[in-house]
């Protein structure tokens, strides 16, 4: 089966955000010392999710296709029981100034070592 371009695009945004996750819960727990998952884990889990299952889809992959339903139902389910416990607020601002914040850590911690 031969792919098209924009296909081969979205499957590997898919990995990219998947790959951030990853990366940012890696960043987060070396910030702080311990093993930290922050809330954009899991919104990244849904990016990925979503844009991989779409690639699946566009693939006929069933196998795929059923791994990346179940891991959105797991990764939403954990935002709904962080937001039933915390409440999360999502306004622009509020992620601008984590995204901002964010890089402000990445800087300090590269500076630091």
């Amino acid at each position: 089966m031969e792919i098209s371009l924009g296909w081969l695009v979205i499957g590997f945004l898919g990995q990219i955000f998947f790959s951030t996750r990853f990366i940012l819960q890696w960043i987060y727990s070396e910030i702080n010392k311990k093993s930290i998952i922050p809330l954009g884990f899991w919104f990244f889990s849904i990016l990925g999710g979503i844009t991989l299952l779409v690639y699946a889809i566009h693939r006929k992959d069933p196998v795929f296709i059923m791994g990346q339903a179940t891991g959105l139902f797991i990764y939403a389910r954990n935002i709904y029981f962080i937001n039933k416990h915390n409440k999360i607020e999502l306004s622009i601002n509020i992620i601008v100034n984590g995204v901002t914040s964010f890089f402000k850590d990445v800087f300090n911690l590269i500076k630091k070592k």
